[in-house]
């Protein structure tokens, strides 16, 4: 049944988790990261002049289209994250496809896109149980399987909704996943706010507030987050100006590249 099979697949994951643990360390191939309190990586070699594009998907998926051009175009490779409900619909089966074929990092978001912490309160307090959450990557990573991605090349997990807790990270890495968050200080990951929501930001907003944030901090190994989908009433879509962003900042020194 569907408990057994992911309890089998949970075994062959961590199995793979310790294989590829050892040979990294064999290879010294682990790159220097930053984390934060909670266990999260948030910086991947923050002394380089690299940046980590990073997209997350669940339902919406509408942008993927345009980010997939735009990278193209640009000659760079970044960083996708789908849950199982992205991967399962038929509408997004042949970008997922291309995603892969491109050479992305495709990784997982959570399979039915849960709310693993509180957002309010005491985060600490899990919203589901650590079986839960295994079987919620387990039905993830399954999905990516399926789709046709090697298993053995997934190493990075974003939680979904970017949000997460210390146990979230404990049962990933038990699972031979680590968290992976947002560099503090970044606002893009506001691009799904709408205009009827107190929190709004336009894309204009926020392609300023990231500029002036390189400006004054530096955006040395940052992990930065753009949704490829977004309410329809938010009309303004900050990935229609993906191609802004590159050419900024790679005219200011920096290169694009994919989780490692």
């Amino acid at each position: 049944d569907g408990t057994a099979s992911l309890t089998y697949y949970l075994a062959r994951r961590e199995a793979q988790g310790r294989k590829e643990a050892t040979r990294l360390r064999e290879q010294h191939a682990r790159p220097e990261t930053v984390r934060d309190a909670r266990g999260g990586i948030i910086r991947i070699n923050p002394g380089s002049r690299e940046i980590y594009l990073t997209f997350t998907a669940d339902e919406r998926f509408e942008g993927g289209r345009t980010v997939l051009e735009t990278l193209k175009k640009n000659g760079i490779k970044a960083s996708f994250f789908l849950t199982g409900n992205c991967l399962r619909n038929p509408q997004w089966k042949e970008l997922v496809q291309e995603i892969i074929g491109q050479g992305h990092y495709l990784g997982p978001h959570g399979d039915r896109h849960l709310l693993y912490a509180p957002w309010e309160g005491d985060t600490e307090v899990s919203l589901v149980s650590a079986d839960s959450l295994r079987n919620d990557i387990a039905a993830n990573m399954a999905e990516l399987e399926h789709a046709g991605v090697d298993l053995s090349d997934i190493r990075w997990f974003m939680p979904s909704y970017e949000h997460f807790n210390t146990e979230t990270v404990r049962v990933s890495a038990s699972v031979g996943l680590e968290v992976v968050h947002l560099t503090p200080g970044i606002l893009t990951r506001a691009d799904y706010t709408t205009p009827d929501m107190p929190s709004y930001r336009s894309s204009r907003e926020l392609l300023k507030q990231l500029f002036d944030h390189e400006k004054e901090f530096g955006l040395q190994g940052a992990i930065l987050l753009i949704h490829p989908g977004v309410e329809p009433s938010r009309s303004d879509r900050l990935y229609d100006n993906l191609d802004r962003i590159i050419r900024t900042l790679k005219r200011r020194g920096y290169v694009f590249k994919r989780m490692p």
